[in-house]
C-alpha cells in the first residue's frame, strides 16, 4: 500500500498556536499537493495523553515534521523528498 500524502496536525481547538499553523500549513500543503488533517487531541484521551502539551504537531503518518511552530524549510524538504 503506498503511503498518502496527508499531513496530520494534531491541535486543540483552543489553542491560537495550533491555529496559527494550520492557517500557515493550508497554503503550504496545498502548493505541494497534500492534503491536510487537523485532529482535536482532546476528543481523544489516547491522543491527548500522547500529544498533550507538545501540541500543534504536524505529522506524516508516525513521522513528527515540526512542533509549535510551522518549520515550512522542514515540512517543504519531507514533502519534496516524500513526492
Amino acid at each position: 500500500m503506498t503511503p498518502t500524502r496527508e499531513l496530520t496536525v494534531m491541535s486543540r481547538e483552543w489553542c491560537h498556536l495550533c491555529h496559527d499553523l494550520v492557517d500557515a500549513l493550508q497554503p503550504l500543503a496545498s502548493e505541494l499537493g497534500w492534503s491536510l488533517r487537523v485532529l482535536d487531541v482532546d476528543q481523544d484521551p489516547a491522543l491527548e495523553a500522547r500529544w498533550d502539551e507538545l501540541v500543534p504537531v504536524v505529522l506524516h503518518g508516525e513521522v513528527e515534521l515540526c512542533h509549535y511552530h510551522l518549520d515550512e524549510a522542514a515540512v517543504r524538504a519531507y514533502c519534496t523528498a516524500f513526492s
